[in-house]
């Protein structure tokens, strides 16, 4: 999609996991608490950024096998780790996560233009809450749509979907700005335009490869080239 610089639009959504946040020391110290719990060797903090991106779920099939593309090799060992990772995650979450550069700017410059913003992350609300909410940023998002409001998460164009509906706007007046190739593709699927940030965890590939309408360096860069509709 081609656009005009400034876009306008009626409101932003954000994601969380590598857009706002970088919270993969978190997520490395519970995936190793539970490997290790499992009697499985830890794994590198490089290793586990890659296997960020797809949800919890998908995090810990990866960790299990130690591959990208990696599923659970036993659901009874699944299902086990999965309630270990949650367990150990709830302990550390937030204590290593921090806001990357620009975000809090950025944030405080879409709130004086009066533009409403939504956090749209997949990562579950019993998470995510408390994030928000250690991060100091939770007051900017009058919706944040989590990775179990709906049955569907993204790249599914639902939780988009249903933030226009919320909103009560055009899926085109909404921007999407995220880091990755799910982001990418639910902004796509949903008519939404999209930006991605030059940082993130898109599974270890470059974003200038996805389809997006601007790449920028942080949040505040993106809010030069937008402006209220």
């Amino acid at each position: 999609m081609s656009q005009r610089f400034p876009l306008r639009v009626k409101a932003v959504l954000v994601d969380l996991d590598g857009t706002l946040a970088d919270t993969i020391p978190d997520l490395a110290v519970a995936t190793n608490m539970m490997l290790r719990e499992l009697g499985r060797a830890e794994l590198d903090e490089a290793l586990i950024r890659t296997f960020v991106g797809k949800g919890i779920p998908r995090l810990i099939g990866r960790a299990l096998t130690g591959a990208l593309d990696g599923l659970a090799p036993d659901r009874t060992l699944y299902q086990s780790a999965v309630s270990i990772f949650e367990r150990c995650y709830a302990e550390v979450n937030g204590t290593h996560t921090t806001l990357y550069p620009g975000v809090s700017e950025g944030l405080q410059t879409l709130r004086a233009a009066q533009l409403p913003l939504a956090c749209v992350t997949n990562k579950a609300g019993r998470f995510t809450l408390p994030l928000l909410e250690h991060l100091g940023v939770a007051h900017y998002f009058s919706e944040v749509i989590a990775g179990d409001t709906l049955p569907q998460k993204k790249p599914d164009p639902a939780p988009l979907l249903y933030a226009c509906r919320r909103f009560g706007i055009a899926p085109r007046e909404m921007l999407m700005i995220g880091d990755s190739m799910n982001d990418a593709q639910a902004a796509r699927a949903a008519g939404c335009p999209v930006f991605c940030v030059t940082y993130g965890y898109n599974e270890g590939r470059d974003v200038r490869e996805l389809d997006v309408d601007a790449i920028v360096p942080s949040l505040l860069e993106a809010t030069r080239l937008i402006q209220k509709a």
